[in-house]
């Protein structure tokens, strides 16, 4: 992608305005910050990007362009003053948004960098940066998916992995402190036991505050555990299965490679691992109340309510999708749920109005946009023709509150 076509014409620099493609001539990589003077830890991180910006990273060929988030105008040049880098200017709030939403801006601070043709190398450019202040694996290409697998087996340690006998292996994020980990730790003591070990072995892999909390807690366990004093291999392990919150229950094949990060709703629907790894892979159309996390990152389509015949029509056309996208879930343009009564449903509700059977498309990375079907979208067909009255910006856009 041209970098234009990323940031529009112009940018600003501390000087003034430049077109976009003389500003970024000959830079070997572009880092995106989005950032805003009102949020305290942009206003700590701010200022440790700068000191490795002129340190190092300026004479290894990176740009920077700061994406505000500030709440006008003033308060952005106030901020870019503080910046030696380029910025969108502020009234561009259309590629600002942009940005947003094609790099899952959830929060910031954030740093994505790229490449000079517009390739992604990494959305996490902030703990790049941080974990290595001098750039010395600058430009901080991301492993391979064979070289993760292999940092996963090696992080585990090849006595745990040997012990699991060339069977999947789960690994129990858990902590003693943990009231909802305590609750779930009996009832996945309770599967292993009465099946799910022929299927798998489980590693706990603690969160805890001390070694004494460990042993005690590993006492109710009836599995292995990544030993306590071992903290860096517990670190690398909740960064590789992207564990935001406890109890996290991740399944991997005997080479590292990841299952699920979604095994525990996996498992509450599948105790013994009878349709295991099948049905515990990825699924182009998923229960929203299991893990709406992709709510947060993409566009959705959600059948709500129990109607079998939009469910299914649902249902059906994320197969398509999926399969338009080489089965790959990640390069799906839409994420696909029903939503049947449960406390996630009941917010989508609360947040949208809607009773009854209804389809929304719920699109929360453009700013909270969501539409409703007017018709029953009982067949493949109707879905199909509002999804695409949606994309066509023909259907009604409604804003959440």
């Amino acid at each position: 992608m041209a970098l234009v076509d990323l940031f529009g014409d112009s940018l600003l620099t501390p000087g003034g305005a430049q077109p976009t493609a003389d500003a970024l001539a000959g830079k070997t990589t572009i880092g995106i910050y989005f950032s805003a003077h009102w949020c305290p830890p942009c206003r700590g991180f701010t200022p440790k990007l700068a000191q490795m910006y002129k340190d190092v990273f300026e004479a290894k060929g990176m740009a920077i362009v700061f994406a505000s988030s500030d709440r006008d105008e003033a308060a952005f040049k106030e901020y870019f003053g503080e910046m030696p880098w380029f910025a969108l200017p502020f009234e561009n709030r259309a590629a600002k948004d942009k940005l947003s939403k094609k790099y899952k801006v959830q929060g910031i601070p954030s740093f994505v960098i790229i490449d000079p043709q517009g390739n992604t190398i990494t959305t996490d450019g902030r703990s790049a940066v941080m974990e290595d202040p001098t750039g010395e694996k600058y430009p901080w290409i991301p492993p391979t998916a064979e070289e993760k697998a292999q940092e996963v087996v090696n992080a585990i340690g090849p006595d745990l992995v040997g012990q699991a006998g060339g069977k999947p292996i789960g690994l129990y994020f858990s902590a003693h402190w943990c009231p909802p980990c305590r609750g779930f730790t009996p009832k996945l003591a309770e599967y292993y036991k009465n099946g799910l070990k022929d299927k798998m072995e489980i590693i706990f892999v603690s969160s805890d505050r001390d070694e004494e909390s460990f042993g005690e807690y590993f006492k109710e366990m009836p599995w292995k555990a990544l030993p306590f004093a071992n903290r860096d291999a517990k670190e690398k392990l909740s960064k590789a299965m992207g564990v935001n919150g406890i109890p996290c229950f991740a399944v991997i094949n005997p080479d590292g490679t990841v299952v699920t990060t979604d095994g525990r709703s996996k498992v509450e629907k599948d105790p013994k691992g009878d349709n295991f790894p099948a049905a515990w892979l990825p699924q182009p159309f998923n229960d929203v109340n299991d893990d709406p996390s992709p709510m947060n990152e993409e566009k959705c389509v959600i059948a709500m309510g129990s109607n079998a015949a939009m469910v299914e029509a649902v249902r059906t056309v994320a197969s398509e999708y999926h399969e338009a996208a080489g089965r790959n879930i990640d390069d799906m343009t839409m994420r696909f749920f029903e939503a049947p009564a449960g406390s996630v449903t009941d917010q989508i509700r609360k947040l949208t109005k809607v009773d009854g059977e209804k389809l929304v498309v719920l699109d929360i990375p453009a700013g909270g946009k969501y539409y409703i079907c007017d018709g029953a979208a009982a067949d493949v067909a109707a879905v199909k023709a509002f999804l695409a009255d949606v994309e066509s910006g023909k259907a009604t856009q409604q804003q959440l509150g």
